[in-house]
């Protein structure tokens, strides 16, 4: 039907029909599939949830004396600094060192060992200052041995966002059928299924709206954090080979993206440190992908609702990289806030922000219709292909 060059084209006239992806669905019910895809241009999906995957690539810049840095800490939290002289990666997960005094290895006495390198991105992006400690290897060319100061967002060099694993296509519902309190990735899973917890925002959330990646490919201009991001290559993990229903969306963990991103131009809105008690740190991340209207095919697979989309319930009590599952429920179920297991009613709660998932569908719309935003064609596809390799390799739960 269209183009993404004859799309591109309207954007920049600002006469593009955008419309969130709650929209589309709701005109899909309306005037069914071939009228939408007549009538729309651009559909915007959104998510924010924890994607702690994730991290910051930070050049310093040269002091001088110069210094080829060997251990560096930003705010107490350790970055890697096995590059160039003065550059470093930041991993969002990364966990603050404790100050001096302070004790606990559970990581909750004490202020400084509940930072970690999120917390460090999202104070960055906010423009608040970040005192900088770092050792250097004495050499020739960089006699410094150690140096410390603070710097921002404005004072350094570059700092960007490269992400090895987001926007997981689908993902589990964590339970907890043991009889202590879990301390996961998910927060706390309390016992004998006390609750339940889901991470993906459901039928809003972008992958699951293109279910085979057609229209996300390497080179995909998106919504990160605030500002322009591009999707780089598959993310880690990435499990093309996972089951999937009859209409295309996967039960589980599947498909994933690695995203980068000027974190310069980022707002501190869509970017948040967090901490999960007994955990750890990681960061929530707000994300939204502009699907192009091509043809009926995008606009048939953008109208999928939440009862057409299942996540498997894992027991996290058996500690296991393959655990148990007490079967399939559908984000209807799940958004209800309450799920049966084995006859038992279960409260349930989402981690992603389903009200800041839609806000950052929407703000992508805005940045659209204003002309502000427009679609790029991907320089490659992400592969979607895994049959070479043995099935249970990918096995995700």
């Amino acid at each position: 039907m269209r183009t993404i060059a004859e799309i591109n084209e309207k954007i920049n006239r600002k006469k593009a029909v955008v419309l969130t992806i709650e929209e589309l669905k709701a005109k899909v019910a309306e005037v069914g599939v071939a009228k939408a895809a007549k009538q729309v241009d651009v559909v915007t999906t959104g998510t924010f949830e924890q994607m702690e995957s994730s991290g910051a690539i930070i050049n310093l810049g040269h002091t001088d004396p110069p210094i080829k840095i060997r251990r560096c800490w930003l705010d107490g939290v350790p970055a890697y600094s096995g590059f160039g002289a003065v550059d470093l990666y930041l991993g969002a997960s990364s966990t603050a060192e404790p100050l001096e005094g302070e004790t606990g290895s559970s990581g909750e006495a004490g202020s400084n060992i509940l930072k970690g390198g999120g917390n460090v991105i999202e104070d960055l992006i906010a423009g608040k200052p970040v005192q900088v400690r770092a050792l250097g290897q004495v050499t020739d060319c960089y006699p410094r041995a150690s140096f410390e100061t603070t710097i921002t967002r404005d004072t350094i060099n570059q700092f960007y966002l490269f992400n090895p694993r987001n926007l997981y296509q689908n993902f589990i519902v964590g339970v907890n059928g043991g009889e202590s309190p879990l301390y996961t990735y998910l927060g706390v899973l309390q016992p004998r299924l006390g609750n339940a917890v889901y991470s993906n925002p459901g039928a809003i959330s972008p992958l699951l709206n293109d279910p085979y990646l057609k229209l996300v490919g390497i080179g995909t201009r998106i919504f990160l954090g605030g500002g322009i991001g591009y999707v780089t290559w598959e993310g880690t993990q990435h499990n093309p080979m996972q089951k999937r229903l009859p209409n295309d969306t996967p039960v589980g963990p599947a498909a994933t993206l690695a995203l980068i991103g000027d974190a310069k131009q980022m707002d501190a809105r869509w970017v948040r440190g967090c901490y999960f008690k007994n955990y750890g740190p990681s960061i929530m991340l707000g994300v939204g992908v502009p699907l192009p209207v091509l043809n009926e095919e995008v606009v048939e697979r953008c109208a999928i609702q939440d009862k057409d989309i299942v996540a498997p319930i894992v027991d996290f009590s058996i500690p296991r990289r393959v655990r148990p599952t007490f079967g399939l429920v559908s984000y209807t179920q799940l958004k209800s806030g309450r799920i049966t297991i084995d006859g038992k009613t279960v409260r349930v709660a989402p981690l992603a922000s389903i009200f800041l998932s839609r806000q950052v569908a929407i703000e992508l719309k805005q940045w659209i219709q204003l002309g502000k935003f427009t679609l790029t064609e991907p320089v490659a596809p992400i592969s979607m292909d895994r049959s070479f390799l043995p099935q249970d390799r990918w096995k995700e739960f």
